[in-house]
């Protein structure tokens, strides 16, 4: 069951469709969200004895990864009549699995303490990589395939050499078990979130941290890079979803969406959505550039445990307690919605709501918004990082207007509030200026990093020769 987040700001429009798998898809939002098609169930597995953690899609579509508390690691082949493959070597629980760039190799990390390599074909062969001492709760590769990443309960994170199948070296100032680390994209950074209630943002050259976030509300369960790299997003285990900006070192975005433990999270390769899993059983759907819940998802019995978008952004796929492996189509990725928002008679606004001064803004904001948005941000650059799907999801960056937040000079609380026209005037003119000054901070923001981007090709280069 699919159920997309009403827009409180325009007429609705309830529509009703059967989508592949049989349920009943409710849309319920304003005229601009309709134009959307929903997500639909194209395939389910099952084949697992116990809780899924883990799930990757391969770079070629035709395979399926998962990892279970049963010990086991299979391969689902996406072509019907193909039947799946299932991997035994593990001594303990599979908590986290992942396919090379290339798709030739697949790690999994184990709670036996050790790192597995294997190669996805029917003889399930496997090399064993070992060097923690506790649980390994985390296994990702770098964007080249060239190296791995490794979260354990043994409080540190470790770097592997995946062609000699070699330790390299291990970052350790955690002082609780590490439960996520990730490569940024451009291979320089490593993200970690542990147990003592940080992430933290290591120098992959140097092995030293350079920022710490911390986290009062819980610990963190899953960490990611954003696909352009200038930000994280955190799962949590007070139910919420965080993006961080790693530069500025500023919380962007704090979303209140799920009622449970939130378990994992995956960002569409543009970076405009983010979708979550979480112990209430949904995995939801986040408009990254409105700031709000686009879908919620209804399928698993039980906590979805994990969840993953495919490397070009079609499709996705979750696992959960109830042992089932689903496969989604995406769809609301490739509506083109140019045509129809040059039609709209007002550009969409941003609440800014900055956490040092909350208690002073317009309370409409956090009413209508499930996100806090406390920084403003564009994540529409996202695309420039991958020119080979920039044309492909062009009209990404125009996300629709389901549930537009009410800009500063249109906020209803001053209706009948007895505030006297000049003053009503004088402020709308300041908060103009504001959201101007706003825009122009981003422009430069966006200029610095193109900036720091051809300065590092300039250094890159004098390096190469």
């Amino acid at each position: 069951r699919v159920a997309r987040e009403p827009g409180p700001a325009a007429a609705a429009v309830t529509t009703a469709t059967r989508p592949r798998d049989g349920g009943i898809v409710q849309t319920t939002g304003n005229t601009m969200t309709s134009l959307l098609e929903d997500p639909s169930l194209e395939q389910h597995f099952k084949g697992h004895r116990d809780t899924i953690t883990s799930i990757d899609f391969n770079a070629n579509m035709k395979q399926l990864a998962t990892g279970s508390m049963d010990s086991c690691v299979m391969i689902w082949n996406l072509k019907p009549q193909m039947r799946a493959y299932r991997f035994v070597g593990h001594k303990d629980a599979v908590l986290s699995i992942q396919f090379s760039p290339s798709g030739h190799l697949l790690a999994s990390a184990s709670r036996d303490k050790t790192v597995r390599l294997w190669v996805p074909s029917v003889k399930g062969e496997s090399t064993v990589l070992k060097a923690h001492t506790g649980t390994i709760r985390s296994v990702q590769f770098s964007r080249d395939g060239q190296l791995l990443v490794t979260a354990s309960d043994d409080k540190t994170i470790k770097v592997w050499t995946v062609h000699r199948q070699k330790f390299l070296f291990s970052l350790s100032q955690h002082i609780n078990w590490v439960r996520c680390a990730k490569f940024s994209p451009d291979g320089r950074l490593i993200v970690s979130a542990s147990d003592d209630k940080t992430i933290k943002i290591w120098d992959k050259a140097t092995r030293e941290c350079i920022y710490s976030f911390y986290e009062h509300g819980g610990f963190v369960n899953y960490v990611d890079f954003h696909p352009n790299g200038t930000c994280i997003a955190a799962a949590g285990s007070d139910n919420t979803v965080k993006l961080w900006d790693i530069r500025m070192n500023k919380l962007l975005q704090h979303y209140r969406v799920h009622s449970a433990v939130v378990n994992c999270l995956s960002f569409h390769p543009t970076g405009n959505y983010l979708i979550t899993a979480s112990n209430d059983s949904t995995l939801k759907i986040l408009d990254l550039l409105e700031g709000k819940l686009l879908y919620t998802l209804h399928g698993h019995q039980g906590p979805a445990t994990c969840v993953v978008f495919s490397t070009a952004g079609d499709f996705f796929a979750s696992g959960g307690s109830d042992e089932q492996v689903m496969v989604w189509k995406t769809n609301f990725d490739a509506a083109n919605y140019e045509e129809k928002l040059k039609n709209q008679s007002q550009p969409v606004n941003c609440v800014l709501k900055d956490l040092e001064f909350s208690s002073q803004l317009p309370e409409c904001a956090s009413k209508t918004h499930a996100a806090e948005q406390v920084l403003k941000t564009d994540f529409s650059d996202a695309g420039s990082k991958f020119p080979s799907q920039q044309k492909k999801y062009s009209s990404n960056i125009l996300a629709s207007v389901s549930e537009p937040a009410l800009p500063f000079n249109q906020s209803h609380p001053q209706e009948g509030s007895g505030i006297p026209s000049a003053l009503a005037s004088t402020l709308e003119h300041i908060v103009g200026q504001l959201d101007v000054l706003t825009q122009t901070v981003t422009i430069l923001e966006q200029r610095l990093t193109l900036t720091e981007d051809k300065l590092r090709e300039c250094l890159d280069n004098q390096q190469k020769s």
